[in-house]
């Protein structure tokens, strides 16, 4: 073969490999998508911020309201000081609760449902915003807001719990205590926090297309992360239910519960020391 030939198939060579290793250049979609993961934990870290800054809001405001609350339930007038306005507010403030408290521990669920409709746009299917499926958690937060806000209301004017909504009765809060316990320990328990610590086996066993399939997904796998905790956040009532110190500690230990290996061993101990804390608390009433 002549010399220039050779050089020529050299050369070719030499640009094909050097074409095959470098990489090509993303286009604008896939920056995107590839964006697409970060903008949905900042989404999240955003929403959580932000209900989180309001339940400090409301806290520092409620040592200010102490003893106009106090007032109104000396009154008499057990309708005094729950007009509508009031129990909206109330409905409000456990929903924002719920939010700040749950999103970080739905966050996997949130992000293995962002991640598959990110690969179903790369493979040109059709996906559905993660808002959508977002949507049905917080249905089901809000519902579970309106039954706390009744039994709030309903505790307040009955006497039972204090101006800063903790209990006032020692056989409510160690009844409380005692069905978290049994909760913690329970089948059904078990089946929640399961779901809640599978994300991928949920989206293969219970995955729907479209917006409306996407929606329920979410009010179903809400429906798990709110059995998982509903017993714990009945706690409130008796710990404060503005107590930031304690709205914490159950929202770290719903997290570590979901997330970490050993979570559901830590769920079970905690439910055996849940009993024997109202054990406790009811055996002291008779002593």
């Amino acid at each position: 073969m002549p010399p220039l030939a050779r050089v020529a198939i050299t050369s070719r060579l030499c640009q094909n490999t050097a074409m095959q290793a470098a990489p090509s250049r993303p286009t604008l979609l896939e920056a995107a998508l590839r964006r697409d993961r970060y903008v949905v934990i900042g989404v999240l870290a955003v929403i959580t911020l932000l209900a989180w800054a309001y339940l400090v809001y409301l806290a520092r405001g409620m040592a200010g309201m102490q003893d106009m609350s106090e007032m109104v339930m000396s009154g008499g007038n057990i309708g005094v000081g729950y007009g509508p306005v009031d129990i909206a507010l109330t409905f409000l403030m456990w929903a924002v609760m719920m939010v700040g408290m749950m999103v970080p521990s739905a966050a996997p669920m949130i992000l293995a449902f962002a991640g598959i409709n990110r690969r179903r746009r790369q493979q040109g299917n059709p996906y559905v915003p993660t808002a959508v499926f977002l949507a049905g958690y917080l249905l089901v937060w809000a519902g579970f807001s309106v039954a706390a806000t009744v039994a709030q209301v309903s505790l307040s004017l009955n006497f039972l719990i204090s101006p800063m909504m903790a209990s006032s009765s020692p056989i409510i809060g160690g009844i409380l205590l005692l069905a978290a316990g049994a909760f913690q320990l329970s089948p059904l328990k078990t089946v929640c926090l399961r779901h809640c610590r599978t994300p991928m086996g949920f989206i293969t066993n219970d995955w729907r297309e479209g917006r409306r399939g996407a929606l329920l997904m979410g009010l179903h796998h809400g429906a798990y992360c709110l059995g998982c905790c509903w017993a714990l956040m009945g706690l409130l009532f008796l710990l404060g239910v503005m107590n930031l110190l304690w709205i914490a500690a159950l929202a770290a230990f719903v997290l570590v519960e979901k997330v970490l290996p050993a979570g559901e061993w830590v769920g079970r101990a905690a439910g055996v020391g849940l009993l024997a804390w109202g054990l406790w608390l009811l055996a002291s009433i008779f002593v």
